[in-house]
């Protein structure tokens, strides 16, 4: 298991992603948006916390105008912990938000 604390400026996001054993957000400061593949974006904020299953496709990070913080939690299988993939849209970014 490892977890990381990660800070995002505003704007910032991850690329579309996966992780084989799933993984756990831990939300611990600011405003942020989670999406996930044929999912609307979800907006989080501290104290919450997120699950994504075993190869999950999904993304995270600020919203455009607030910072986040987070704690990610996973797990490497073979080695791997994660695969990355494409960069997220700046329509899936915004999707929903009107930013």
């Amino acid at each position: 298991m490892a977890g990381n604390s990660v800070t995002f400026e505003l704007g910032a996001r991850t690329a579309w992603h996966t992780h084989p054993l799933g993984q756990v957000l831990i939300v611990t400061a600011g405003l942020g948006w989670v999406g996930r593949e044929g999912g609307e974006v979800e907006t989080v904020r501290p104290g919450d916390v997120v699950r994504f299953d075993p190869g999950e496709k999904q993304w995270h990070g600020a919203t455009a105008t607030t910072a986040l913080t987070h704690i990610a939690l996973q797990e490497a299988q073979d080695g791997r912990a994660g695969v990355w993939l494409e960069q997220v849209s700046a329509e899936a970014y915004r999707a929903g938000h009107g930013e």
